[in-house]
This record gives structure tokens, C-alpha cells and sequence, in this order.
């Protein structure tokens, strides 16, 4: 079924109009590649529409709508090997696995992504420096192409595809089923280790000594500040060391609140916090925040409390106001980080354009073709829309930098990032590797996304 939909990126900040077709099967997805040759259309994939910008949009071509291709296949609670079509989200899969002491190698910020996006995407959590992307843990996928093909792919077999497709941004192929590897786990709990940070320079030290003793570590940055932060490192328990372990891997003990402190229902907090989302506003929540981590210390927090904290507050976009938000980030090597991001947060404050929120985490190369991958850190800032010319030309300004020191980019978030930057970060070689893959498996060039006509022209 087709529907002609209004269509938006998850910060608000983008909007196009696209047919919407919801297919269910790998032969109704092939029966929407025919029909959009036949009219002369473009086609992009999307899942549930967490990205942060135009990745699954589609302006004036269809939007595969896969959510509702949803099912977990086969699950081995044995092995930890579970197969899934690509509609599947993050929330169904630790849901479903959790229980039998098995959690996801790698997960988003959010339970509400789908692995089909995350896989297009190829997305990194709080432990990449250990784990690596979710790509790594993939043991095998299936894809229709445009052409009709269904090809089926490893690390070892059809390899070309597997680390193109794998980060391409559905831009070769459509995911229709993907088999991953679970992690065995002893406990629902992490043990979270928390302490400030007084600088930009001494969390990206924090970061970088702290990676090897733990499993996950994340950093957050107060921007308006230029400084003030905080890490959480957290850790596995042991086999033995949760004496109510079968109790914490319940889906009751892992589910999030609804309101807060038991009083408010959460559903309304976007509504209390849009006061606060101005340049003055967001200094005393920081300042508040940051006065409140100065004691270091350590707890026990469930996997979904620990991952998902985009989730503890719905909705929480919209408190952006109208215009909505845009995210940027970038990832640099741990040699040229603090002088590029110092300049980064400089500049911002300059334009008093600040970012709101500021992330920080630690990561490794890998071997995808389209990786955003370095031997360094990422930082990501949540910046209010305003002033839309004068942020565009802020964050070209802050490509050149990143560039200059050696960064990349992640294109499940930027959204003003233009193909010559794309280009000088690629390299050459790289997009004639993927126009070539690109070639073969779409040659009438049905699959095409906003993003894709952006950065590849």
C-alpha cells in the first residue's frame, strides 16, 4: 500500500514528502524497485527514523517503511545466534534475549532503533574501543538488490558486499534478514563507575586511560562551559557476583520508569524542559549537573537504564522547539583531538550558537568500506536550530577543522556536511570502490536517499 506522507528526520529539523510503502516481504520490496523503475522514481529504505538527519528521507521518491518486516526468525538461546528481518528493534531483541542471559554486543543510545537501520548505519555504543561496531558481530545477512537478486552475505562470502553494504546506507541493497551474535551475560546489572572531569583535556585523558579497564566508558561535556564533565565506565558482573541475578535479567527489574520519582508522568517532561533550552537555560542545568557529579562514585544500574538513556525521557526532541535540532559529529585521532575541538567549541561560542549536549567516547579503526571509524574519540553536540543560515556556515567551519586534523564524520547524524568534504575524507579510492559496488548492484540507480544525493552528488 502507498501513501504520500510528510516526512521527518528525528531532530525535527528536516522535512520532505515521499510515497510511503510498507512492504512485508522480500518480493514486495522487489515489487516497489519495479514499480519505481516504471515511473521513474527513486527508493530509500527506512526503519524506525532515529536519524538525526536526511539518511532516510526521500524528497518527492518512496520511503520503504520496514518496520512492520519485524520478526525475530530464530533465536539459540544455546549459541547466543539470533536471526532477524531488518524491522526488528533494539527494544524486541534485548527483550527477547535478555532472559535467557544474553545481551546485544553493541547497541544505540536508543532501544527504538531498528537492526536494519542500525546495520545501514553501522553504529558504534559506549564500548566501540572494545567491541567494535555492530558489523563486527554479524555473522550473516541476506538483501534483495534492485536488480532482483537476493545475495546472501559473510565476512568471507561475498565480502565486497558485506563491508559495503554494512554502513552504506541502503544504498546498495535492501537488508532482509540478519543474523547476530549475542554476548553471554551473568547479570542484568553493570557496576557504573562515575567521576567529574574539570576539562576538555582531562576527560580525553580519562577516556583514553580508562577504555582498557573497562567495558563501556562515555563522557558527557558541559559546551557551554568548554570544560566541565562527566565519565561513566561501567563493567560486567561476574558469574556469581549478582546473588538476584535471575531477578535482575527480568524483563520487569530492566524496564524504565514512566515518571519521575514516581510522581510525574515523563511523557510530560519535554514540555518542563523547553523553558530551559536557550543559552541561559542550559548553563544552570549544566552547572547544577556537573556541582552534582563532583563525588565520585560507584553503583549498580540495569543494561537498559545504563544504555538507553535517550529513552528515560520521550519525546525529549521536541523541547527543542519548533525548528527543531541538529546533531554533529565528528570522530578524531586521539593526537589531534584536544586542539580541533577546543577550536570547535571556540568557534560555537563565538557565533553564540553553543551545543547543548556534548558527548564524548573512545573508539577503533575497522575495516568498512564507508567507516567513520579512527584510533581516537568522537565528540557529538545537540545543537538547537536558529539563525539557520548562520549555523550552516558554523558547521561547514567545523568540517574544514576536522578535516584539517585528520577526522571523519558520521552520516547517520551530520546534516550539513556536502559532498566535497565527503569526498576529502573518503578519498578517491574509496567512492570508486563504492560507485563501482554501486554499479552492479543498482544500475538504473533506483536507490537514492537525501543523504545520498548530498555527499555522493
Amino acid at each position: 500500500m502507498t501513501t504520500f506522507n510528510s516526512l521527518e528526520n528525528f531532530g525535527h529539523s528536516l522535512k520532505a514528502q515521499s510515497h510511503l510503502v510498507q512492504p512485508r516481504s522480500a518480493d514486495e520490496i522487489y515489487e516497489t524497485f519495479h514499480h519505481a523503475k516504471k515511473e521513474g522514481l527513486t527508493v530509500t529504505a527506512r526503519g524506525a527514523g532515529r536519524s538525526y538527519n536526511d539518511a532516510a528521507m526521500n524528497g518527492g521518491g518512496i520511503v520503504l517503511d520496514l518496520s512492520v518486516m519485524d520478526q525475530i526468525i530464530e533465536w539459540d538461546p544455546a549459541t547466543g545466534q539470533v536471526r532477524c528481518e531488518p524491522g526488528v528493534t533494539l527494544r524486541r531483541l534485548w527483550q527477547r534475549v535478555l532472559p535467557d542471559g544474553w545481551w546485544p554486543p553493541v547497541v544505540s543510545g536508543t532501544m527504538t532503533t531498528t537492526l536494519g537501520g542500525c546495520l545501514g548505519a553501522n553504529i558504534h555504543g559506549k564500548n566501540n574501543f572494545r567491541m567494535g561496531t555492530i558489523g563486527e558481530h554479524v555473522a550473516e545477512f541476506t538483501a534483495i538488490l534492485p536488480t532482483g537478486a537476493e545475495v546472501t552475505c559473510t565476512p568471507k562470502k561475498n565480502a565486497d558486499l558485506f563491508y559495503a553494504m554494512i554502513g552504506g546506507y541502503g544504498m546498495l541493497g535492501v537488508f532482509t534478514s540478519i543474523s547476530l551474535q549475542m554476548k553471554r551475560m551473568h547479570s542484568g546489572l553493570l557496576e557504573v563507575h562515575a567521576w567529574p572531569t574539570r576539562t576538555l583535556a582531562e576527560q580525553l585523558q580519562s577516556l583514553e586511560d580508562g577504555a582498557p579497564k573497562h567495558d563501556y566508558i562515555v563522557g558527557w561535556l558541559d559546551c557551554i562551559t568548554v570544560g566541565h564533565g562527566q565519565i561513566h565506565a561501567a563493567n560486567y558482573l561476574h558469574e556469581g557476583d549478582d546473588p538476584d541475578a535471575q531477578k535482575t535479567m527480568t524483563l520487569a527489574y530492566q524496564t524504565l520508569p514512566s515518571r519521575m520519582f514516581g510522581v510525574m508522568p515523563k511523557s510530560l517532561l519535554h514540555v518542563f524542559m523547553t523553558p530551559f533550552m536557550n543559552n541561559f537555560g542550559t548553563w544552570g542545568v549544566n552547572t547544577a549537573k556537573y556541582v552534582a557529579s563532583l563525588r565520585r562514585h560507584t553503583f549498580r544500574q540495569s543494561h537498559a537504564a545504563f544504555h538507553f538513556l535517550l529513552d528515560y525521557v520521550p519525546d525529549w526532541e521536541l523541547s527543542y522547539g519548533r525548528a527543531g535540532l541538529i546533531q554533529y559529529q565528528s570522530f578524531l585521532p586521539k593526537e589531534t583531538a584536544l586542539p580541533a575541538w577546543t577550536e570547535i567549541l571556540s568557534l560555537a561560542k563565538q557565533h553564540g550558537l553553543p551545543s547543548y549536549l556534548g558527548v564524548t567516547k573512545r573508539h577503533r579503526p575497522d575495516k568498512f568500506l564507508l567507516t567513520h571509524a579512527v584510533d581516537g574519540f568522537s565528540l557529538a553536540m545537540d545543537f538547537k536550530v536558529r539563525q539557520r543560515a548562520d549555523m550552516a556556515q558554523m558547521l561547514q567551519d567545523f568540517d574544514r577543522i576536522v578535516l584539517a586534523a585528520g577526522g571523519r564524520f558520521y552520516f547517520a547524524k551530520n546534516s550539513e556536511t556536502n559532498a566535497e568534504t565527503a569526498r576529502a575524507f573518503y578519498g578517491e579510492e574509496t567512492i570508486a570502490k563504492f560507485k563501482k559496488l554501486k554499479k552492479r548492484c543498482d544500475p538504473n540507480g533506483l536507490l537514492e536517499s537525501d543523504l545520498y544525493r548530498r555527499i555522493f552528488g
